[in-house]
């Protein structure tokens, strides 16, 4: 049986130049962990220390242990790497096994009956990258540093969310593996279901130690059993599964995951054996032709799906530090606020296990991106080769999963070179196109056509529209944030909104920890640090300029409107698009999360904190959402329903002034069959006549929908009265006017208290109950001094 021994312990880091002492060193881990944790640089995320430690990835480095003789009776002996960040040399006693050029790929070398030092010597990125272009010739991109020269986790060179922290190390596990005879080198599961029947085809490899010994293997699924021979070293078996239950989305059933099990045998012998869990669904992307354009739409089961997505960046920007357990706590915020679908973005990674298990068990829809972003990337070798390798590999690693449900080229690269000036520049050099039209859908064709494959995001499907073309296949709509008002996104209907997003800062108690001493302010010497993005702050000015009186010298007032403005646009995007279902099939915001403490486009901040955008995406994704839509003079209220069950029931419309008056009111029949949007038209009498009147829709069931005419800056609100009172383990807050988008700063309270809710708008007289965790003392002042709303234009 082959025996697995983790190589874990006892490694230490070291200059290759012999210069310094030799260090303790974490594997899994990187070089920037581990002089973190020897006290030898300073906390990149605090501060501008990161500009401090930019000498670590200019640098190369060597990882050493002692491989020392193992137990006897295996014949083969192999050394499995499974990352290697990114350029490496790998020695045993001196003597080369091999050598490594990419992050995204496993390595293994045959060390059957050597021991001795092992070495890994890490070339600096930057000398591999710089070498490669030499080589190539320049290609364009949308950053500076060389990222597109060398298979590795893009956003390691900055993004503009994102630190420069350019990485080497042992990232994944490292171990030796023994055995004898055989081992399974690799399965293939092909898992389709009809009629309630499962089928799983496992195609599978071997490696033999020798020739000659007959093998079989056996495989065990839902109390089904069956067995194949190998032939050679590679052989199929399949099974058979009576009615099995399907694996759904979350929202729409439930997630059955079945035990798969393969064996390889030699005679009654077991050599090896291959376990993972399986989910029975069908998934296709119907991308037909419509009066409207070219649709997107995920079909899973059968059941057409309206996608409530975010976009996933990697969670840290030393991903070797992000454990089981933080998966499962970010995902499962993401499952809470509604999302059923993640994206995982082009400039990370291919994630681990645990990002997809615990995907398989929440009901998340995974689209993974090809780690291709924003660049444009030579085609030539040694880039090619490493390309399809990395692809195959990965592939295969993830096709048990069930929440796979998409495979997509690359990020915005087909249309970088439409629209940001690539072309020209090139002159006919390669930059990325035979891998997103050729490599990689015969890839994954081939491997896995189970699964369906984009070619880009965006992309209109072919290049005879625009690659951003909003009526044809995905749409990123950045316009919005870079140029407009966020009333911009209600001027168009894409077929599929696969990025769109609006900045705001991280939690106060986030910002206190990065930036400790510093006075707060927008453009303080930190503050503008942790902000990546170019002209982020003029952004995020003007946008606000737009709609608030922009407070002078009021930090704390200038950081709950940027963030009310943050969850304002997104709110305003999926509205819209969601009320124009089927037409529109999916939004995906940019972005769930972060990897540091920055302002950014992120719902949960860099150090795990909801924003008051996460608790609007509650809302925004909710099963049953109303919203409030203009049409032609007048105004209609969409009643979205994404439940198979039918929404029926008695809509309250109040036509309101902001001091409390009730000028007009009127019911109106709701009605939405199952998976659909039902309208109602708002009698004219009713639609607010200026900025000093608003609409409420109420629903049965508490769903309800605002509809302010104007912008804030525009509305004579009243001066906000409410009282605050302790209640067990939260605070209940009462109404005496109107008070708009009333947020708790738990984190004010505590730098560990939670609230479980973000914005509220109160009517008068209303009162609303916010749950607080994690806060030691409470107090009823205290938390009036947390609260904030919209306040009358001074």
């Amino acid at each position: 049986m082959r025996q697995v021994t983790p190589l874990t312990e006892g490694w230490t880091l070291r200059h290759p130049d012999g210069t310094g002492d030799a260090l303790p060193a974490s594997v899994p881990g990187c070089v920037h962990t581990d002089l973190l944790a020897a006290g030898l640089i300073p906390d990149p995320f605090l501060g501008r220390a990161e500009a401090e430690v930019a000498w670590v990835g200019r640098r190369d480095w060597t990882y050493e242990t002692e491989l020392r003789p193992g137990p006897g009776g295996h014949e083969r002996t192999e050394l499995v790497f499974d990352g290697l960040d990114t350029v490496a040399e790998v020695l045993l006693d001196g003597r080369t096994l091999g050598r490594a050029r990419n992050m995204h790929r496993s390595y293994r070398f045959d060390v059957t009956g050597l021991s001795g030092p092992l070495t890994v010597r890490f070339t600096s990125a930057y000398t591999e990258a710089e070498a490669v272009r030499a080589a190539l010739g320049e290609r364009p991109g949308a950053y500076a540093e060389p990222y597109q020269y060398l298979r590795k986790m893009a956003c390691s060179f900055g993004w503009d969310w994102g630190p420069t922290l350019v990485t080497a190390g042992i990232w994944r596990p490292v171990r030796l593996e023994r055995w004898s005879t055989a081992r399974i080198a690799r399965v293939r599961p092909l898992v389709t279901v009809e009629d309630g029947v499962g089928r799983v085809e496992l195609a599978v490899d071997v490696e033999r130690s020798g020739a000659g010994a007959p093998l079989t293997v056996e495989a065990g699924v839902g109390g089904v059993r069956a067995r194949a021979r190998i032939d050679g070293t590679a052989g199929t078996v399949r099974l058979r599964v009576p009615d099995v239950r399907r694996w759904w989305p979350r929202g729409y059933g439930e997630q059955p995951l079945y035990d798969l099990e393969l064996t390889l045998l030699h005679g009654e012998e077991t050599l090896d054996s291959w376990r993972r869990r399986i989910g029975f669904r069908t998934v296709e992307l119907d991308t037909s032709a419509d009066e409207h354009g070219t649709g997107f739409t995920l079909v899973v089961n059968g059941e057409r799906l309206f996608a409530r997505g975010v976009n996933w960046i990697p969670d840290d920007a030393f991903p070797s530090r992000i454990t089981r357990e933080r998966y499962r706590r970010r995902l499962e915020q993401a499952a809470a606020a509604g999302v059923d679908l993640v994206r995982v973005w082009g400039g990370g990674i291919y994630e681990s296990e645990d990002f997809y298990d615990a995907c398989d068990e929440l009901g998340l829809l995974v689209w993974q991106d090809f780690p291709f972003a924003c660049a444009a990337y030579p085609e030539e070798q040694p880039l090619r080769g490493e390309v399809e390798a990395e692809a195959r590999e990965n592939v295969v690693r993830l096709m048990p999963h069930p929440s796979l449900v998409l495979w997509n080229g690359n990020n915005e690269n087909l249309w970088g070179f439409r629209d940001w000036d690539w072309e020209p520049g090139l002159a006919g050099d390669s930059w990325g196109e035979g891998y997103y039209l050729g490599v990689l859908p015969r890839v994954v064709a081939e491997s896995d056509p189970t699964r369906p494959y984009t070619a880009g995001s965006p992309w209109s499907g072919s290049w005879l529209h625009h690659p951003n073309d909003p009526a044809h296949g995905t749409h990123h709509s950045w316009e919005v944030w870079n140029r407009t008002d966020y009333a911009g996104y209600r001027l168009h209907v894409p077929r599929f909104v696969a990025e769109f997003g609006w900045q705001a800062p991280p939690a106060h108690a986030t910002l206190r920890r990065a930036l400790p001493g510093e006075e707060l302010a927008p453009d303080s010497p930190g503050m503008l640090h942790h902000q990546k993005a170019e002209d982020g702050n003029g952004k995020l000015e003007r946008g606000l300029a737009r709609r608030f009186t922009v407070p002078d010298g009021d930090f704390d007032r200038w950081h709950y409107l940027t963030q009310l403005n943050q969850a304002r646009a997104i709110a305003a995007g999926i509205e819209h698009w969601r009320s124009h279902w089927p037409v529109c099939a999916g939004t995906v915001v940019w972005q769930l999360n972060d990897c540091w403490p920055v302002t950014s486009w992120a719902a949960i901040d860099g150090d795990g904190r909801e924003k008051p955008l996460y608790h609007e995406l509650r809302r925004l994704y909710a099963d049953r959402l109303l919203t409030v839509r203009t049409e032609g003079d007048g105004l209609v209220v969409a009643a979205v329903n994404q439940l198979a069950e039918e929404w029926r029931g008695t809509l309250r419309l109040r036509r309101m002034s902001v001091d409390g008056a009730v000028l007009g009111e009127a019911g109106a029949v709701l009605s939405a069959s199952g998976r659909t949007v039902g309208l109602a038209e708002v009698p004219a009498g009713l639609v607010p006549a200026g900025p000093q009147e608003f609409l409420v829709a109420d629903a049965d069931d508490g769903v309800r929908a605002l509809h302010f005419p104007a912008p804030d800056r525009e509305i004579p609100y009243p001066r906000p009265e409410f009282e605050v009172a302790l209640v067990p383990d939260g605070i209940t807050v009462t109404a005496r006017t109107l008070i708009r988008d009333l947020l708790l700063q738990a984190d004010r309270l505590d730098p560990e208290a939670v609230a479980d809710r973000g914005l509220v708008t109160l009517l008068p007289g209303e009162e609303v109950t916010i749950g607080v965790r994690g806060w030691k003392t409470p107090d009823a002042d205290t938390a009036r001094s947390a609260l904030y709303c919209v306040e009358p234009t001074r």
